[in-house]
């Protein structure tokens, strides 16, 4: 297969800087081992990745195709990068037509580098801010999102939600104690939500039976028992949350219930934001540059024009489509089951144990980002993705690769030199020109065997992500300090780098070494002697 990416086709800036920054590693490792200029460096990138794209405020939002005060403000409407647009003719499929190119065959297409455990976290942490309309009927223009990384999966979008989850006491969360490990506590009884929970809401509630109910666990997010893998990254957290607590509550014995359970919540929302940064997008770029979050980079980013308030985009939601990566039967447990057996999946996770979990899903190949490989029980969830786009007028692929600063394809062969990608968007398509975003972010692609997203979702996800994550007022430099955490909460930040040292802590019913990591073990065996192997649970 003859390569699309190239310099003719992505321009010279930005195939010579991918180019740059996935080759010549000793440089990279030496500039990496002298700190000032590592963070020097660490700052400057990401402040070069997020000027890609001009930045918020977005002179529009889906309220309307014209900028108001309203549209400024209201963000429960999603923000746009680029205005509506209408199509003319009749150059392209129907969604449903379209959704057919997304649709998995006999076999996975396996991931370069990925296992299970990233899809399972890009779902679980994505779906705390990027987050659609929940009324029936549901409105595109809509989010139900606070535009935050709060760690609301954990602790609920409002107060009246986080109340129904705390114990009042100590500062923990409320949990129970189930074969020997912590779990949130259970929603229902006998179908019915509890009084305590009332606040509390779950997605299709009413499709479940009595029985599947009774199973579900009282979590912050609608979503939390919709999957095993959203339910088990979860759980986890809620561990560390009361692990933490009561750290605090050792190391401080005169702080009340209130000041313990705010201090332990805002080291676990940074906590989760360092763990998208050092691993998340770390593993996501194929860069030999490991990008860092310290206490100083917000100081350096301060004058930075991005740096402004979050506001969700609706094609930041779109980009977030990773249907491809679920294989179609997972392993759990040691059974491999099919991925509609995982849903509503809590009760799977007690018996073999969260370390256990862990690990199979770190063992597991992902599948690889991209056409031709999503399992058909979520085909309708890409034609919904392609309705909605249509729904909002969203410009086409090639006028978001010119907003990204890359030139305009003039040939599907510069989408993908792979030959069956390009023939089945000439067969739907009139033109280039009429390719729908949404399908062309994942026919693009990659820029390398090794790379796991294609050049314009990278850049996408680089701008939106860095700039969501880092404006958070948790990082601000005269916030992120031991009074705001306490130097216990430093010291957990600061010696916190991968999900594996969360897990490693917070699996006291299974103790043994797990293998858990993004990224595929390079030798099969060799898991006890890399960074992503657990050493046994410590409180």
């Amino acid at each position: 297969m003859t390569s699309a990416r190239g310099i003719a086709v992505d321009g010279a800036a930005n195939r010579l800087r991918f180019l740059a920054l996935t080759n010549g590693r000793p440089f990279w490792d030496l500039a990496q081992a002298v700190p000032p200029l590592r963070r020097r460096l660490n700052a400057s990138l990401i402040d070069h990745a997020v000027r890609e794209m001009p930045p918020r405020p977005e002179p529009l939002s889906t309220m309307a195709g014209y900028t108001s005060w309203a549209s400024l403000t209201d963000r429960t409407y999603s923000g746009r990068h680029l205005p509506p647009h209408t199509a003319t003719g009749d150059g392209r499929p129907t969604p449903e037509r379209a959704a057919e190119l997304f649709t998995r065959g006999d076999a996975m297409i396996p991931c370069p580098r990925s296992t299970v455990l990233f899809a399972y976290f890009a779902q679980w942490f994505t779906d705390g801010f990027l987050r659609g309309d929940v009324n029936i009927p549901r409105d595109p223009r809509k989010n139900s999102s606070n535009h935050h990384i709060d760690l609301n999966q954990l602790y609920g979008l409002r107060p009246d939600a986080t109340a129904a989850l705390r114990a009042f006491d100590g500062g923990l969360l409320k949990s129970q104690l189930i074969d020997g490990g912590e779990f949130p506590p259970h929603l229902c009884e006998n179908g019915k939500i509890k009084p305590e929970f009332a606040p509390l809401s779950v997605i299709r509630f009413d499709e479940l039976t009595d029985a599947q109910r009774d199973t579900l666990f009282a979590t912050g997010s609608d979503r939390g028992n919709i999957q095993i893998g959203f339910t088990m990254l979860t759980v986890l957290f809620l561990r560390e949350h009361n692990r933490v607590a009561r750290q605090l509550a050792e190391a401080h014995p005169r702080w009340d219930d209130e000041r313990l359970f705010q201090t332990a919540r805002n080291i676990l929302i940074v906590l989760l934001i360092k763990l998208v940064v050092e691993e998340y997008i770390n593993h996501i770029t194929p860069y030999h540059f490991r990008f860092t979050l310290d206490p100083r980079l917000t100081t350096l980013l301060a004058r930075a024009p991005w740096h402004r308030e979050n506001w969700a985009s609706v094609e930041f939601n779109l980009v977030y489509r990773w249907h491809g990566l679920i294989p179609s039967r997972l392993s759990v447990g040691g059974r491999e089951l099919p991925m509609a057996d995982t849903l509503v999946g809590g009760a799977l996770i007690p018996g073999p144990g969260l370390g256990r979990l862990f690990e199979d899903a770190s063992r597991q190949r992902a599948g690889r980002i991209g056409l031709f490989n999503t399992d058909p029980l979520l085909r309708e969830v890409d034609a919904a993705s392609i309705a909605d786009s249509r729904a909002l007028d969203l410009a086409p692929y090639n006028s978001y690769r010119e907003h990204c600063r890359f030139p305009r394809v003039r040939r599907f062969e510069h989408v993908s030199g792979d030959r069956r990608v390009s023939g089945a968007l000439r067969e739907l398509y009139r033109g280039v020109d009429d390719l729908d975003l949404y399908v062309g972010l994942f026919a693009e692609e990659p820029g390398s065997p090794d790379a796991i997203l294609p050049p314009l979702l990278t850049k996408i996800i680089a701008i939106d992500a860095f700039s969501q994550a880092l404006t958070n007022p948790l990082l601000a430099p005269r916030v992120f300090n031991a009074a705001t955490f306490s130097p216990t909460g430093m010291r957990i930040i600061a010696t916190t780098r991968t999900l594996s040292d969360v897990v490693r802590r917070n699996v006291p019913e299974d103790p043994r070494p797990r293998f858990v990591s993004m990224t595929r073990a390079v030798v099969p065996g060799a898991a006890a002697s890399r960074p992503g192997t657990t050493r046994g649970a410590r409180r």
